[in-house]
């Protein structure tokens, strides 16, 4: 029996979160796990925060440069190689210069739970 689940290139799903976040999908149609590959280039979101209600979300950074930021005030710059783990809950927002990153979240990311904060 074959359990694995494999998702090609040509069958992932793009999706815009405005204009500076962009990325696609590998629709695996697992509630406990997904990924996607996201791009931010400039602020995300250009204003305010957001935050992820129920899902951990780890970005490993694959290329170009950025930072994330806490609503403290409190910024960590990234690079190629970096990884940051998000728990649910957590405020913050992304600067990016072409930042590519590998998301992967569990429980799976839905939109309704991603939520923007003023």
């Amino acid at each position: 029996m074959w359990l694995m689940k494999i998702i090609r290139s040509n069958q992932t799903n793009g999706f815009s979160n405005g204009a500076t976040c962009t990325g696609f999908e590998f629709p695996f149609q697992d509630k406990q796990i997904n990924i996607a590959v996201v791009t931010v280039n400039g602020r995300y979101p250009e204003k305010g925060y957001v935050t992820n209600e129920v899902c951990r979300e780890i970005a490993y950074v694959l290329s170009g440069t950025g930072a994330v930021a806490k609503r403290d005030g409190s910024e960590q710059p990234l690079a190629k190689g970096d990884a940051v783990l998000l728990e649910p809950g957590e405020v913050f927002y992304w600067q990016g210069d072409q930042l590519e990153m590998l998301m992967p979240c569990s429980p799976a990311f839905y939109p309704e739970q991603h939520k923007a904060i003023a």
